[in-house]
């Protein structure tokens, strides 16, 4: 039927479903209403130009994740969030569960923000085609009452070489396709040296860094397994855009 899907049978037992971070409610707000036909917002100038980039796909409705907007454009919703894991897992179990409740169909999910490149040129955009946490393992762990639940982080690979192919159409604007690391820090995590904590020489990183690039890691940041793996488990068409600022 194309709906999105959400995976907890106790939903259906509450009388009343409250999406705290959003401030909407089931018996509150009419979803399908609000909701039915979705907009976007976008962060930025430099994000907004990959608007007309996703616009081009053929298949609308889709969900936009950034972490602020200012810009709207028919049949596309955006979803904030803060840094890391913990952020974007939050405002994703309430965006899909909103979609749910809204009775939208075939929605397709694309996350765009900025990121550290390796070995990329600045400015370039690296479309995920799998992400990756700090082994290189296509996983995410997620701690459920105490147990480790491994989940995958593939994400859709027609949709990547779909971006791939509608970014061509824009000037000035590098995009290719690689795997995303996914930390849970910004400073140790990433092999930083700057942090109020380092255990390591830069030699250390370096040889860490060559060894992420070998696994084709060309990006680095602190949300996309959790992404992929909500994506993957709610059946959502999902993808992620992240810019390599300087």
């Amino acid at each position: 039927s194309g709906l999105v899907l959400v995976k907890n049978p106790h939903l259906d037992l509450m009388e009343e479903d409250i999406l705290y971070h959003l401030d909407l409610g089931t018996k509150t707000h009419n979803l399908p209403a609000m909701f039915g036909d979705i907009k976007v917002k976008s962060r930025s100038k430099r994000e907004a130009a990959v608007l007309p980039w996703i616009g081009s796909l053929a298949a609308p409705p889709m969900l936009l994740l950034a972490h602020a907007g200012a810009l709207l454009l028919p049949k596309l919703l955006w979803g904030g969030h803060g840094m890391g894991i913990p952020s974007i897992s939050i405002m994703l179990h309430e965006l899909i569960k909103l979609l749910h409740h809204a009775k939208c169909r075939d929605v397709t999910i694309i996350r765009i923000g900025t990121s550290g490149g390796l070995g990329i040129e600045a400015g370039s955009v690296v479309i995920t085609d799998t992400a990756v946490d700090s082994s290189f393992q296509p996983r995410f762990e997620q701690v459920v009452l105490g147990d480790v639940v491994v989940r995958s982080t593939e994400l859709d690979k027609d949709l990547a070489e779909e971006l791939l192919a509608c970014s061509r159409d824009i000037p000035d604007f590098p995009t290719l396709i690689g795997h995303t690391m996914c930390t849970y820090d910004f400073y140790e995590g990433q092999g930083r040296l700057d942090g109020a904590l380092c255990s390591f020489s830069s030699e250390k990183k370096l040889e860490y860094l060559r060894r992420a690039y070998d696994a084709g890691v060309r990006n680095i940041e602190m949300e996309s397994t959790a992404f992929a793996a909500l994506c993957g488990l709610c059946g959502l068409k999902g993808e992620s855009c992240r810019f390599h600022l300087l």
